[in-house]
């Protein structure tokens, strides 16, 4: 009986070394790959203000406006653009919940009247060779230049102006979603963004 005893203790035991050393190592690793990572998100930020804003001379990053809004149980950002002082336009990052697989997030620049400048897509998960193609130039090209006042969102089959991605509707309308939801934070909020720097 003592054996038995003594081998289910030395196997609780290994057990109890084994899942602490694991512990320490997964630790280990999240603190060495925390930075990294951050790193990484922040760069694609900065490429996406790039692509969606016009040309600025300021640090949107550094200038950062979180709002609350109904549209979202998360703060939204706001990056302000400026060039020689002047607003210029500003970076709004909408997403939905309501994509194929799940959340898409895009950064949308505008300029100062509202005109969409261009759309980056920040994340989404996608079905591959379908609602990925959200990426690419031929569905990016029909946003922009377009005032979401007088150019509707919504997809065609919904009686909108957005032709839908073969095979992707539903991607396509969580984009569309997204992309309506940055316009209306930024026409909110444009007051408060719309201050030139002296």
């Amino acid at each position: 009986m003592s054996k038995k005893e003594s081998t289910f203790i030395s196997m609780v035991l290994s057990l109890l070394l084994i899942t602490l050393i694991s512990g320490f190592a997964l630790g280990f690793v999240n603190d060495l790959t925390i930075e990294p990572i951050a790193k990484a998100k922040l760069a694609k930020k900065i490429n996406a203000l790039k692509l969606v804003l016009p040309e600025f001379d300021n640090n949107p990053v550094a200038e950062l406006k979180m709002v609350k809004s109904e549209l979202t149980k998360d703060s939204i950002e706001i990056y302000p653009a400026y060039k020689d002082g002047k607003f210029i336009g500003a970076a709004v990052v909408g997403s939905s919940e309501k994509g194929f697989s799940g959340l898409i997030k895009i950064m949308v620049g505008f300029t100062t009247d509202g005109t969409i400048k261009n759309i980056a897509v920040l994340d989404q998960k996608e079905t591959p060779g379908l609602g990925t193609k959200m990426k690419d130039e031929s569905f990016l090209k029909q946003f922009r230049d377009k005032n979401p006042s007088n150019f509707n969102l919504k997809v065609k089959k919904d009686g909108g102006e957005v032709d839908a991605l073969t095979g992707a509707t539903i991607s396509t309308r969580a984009f569309s979603e997204s992309a309506k939801m940055a316009y209306d934070v930024f026409m909110e909020n444009l007051e408060n963004i719309n201050t030139s720097k002296q």
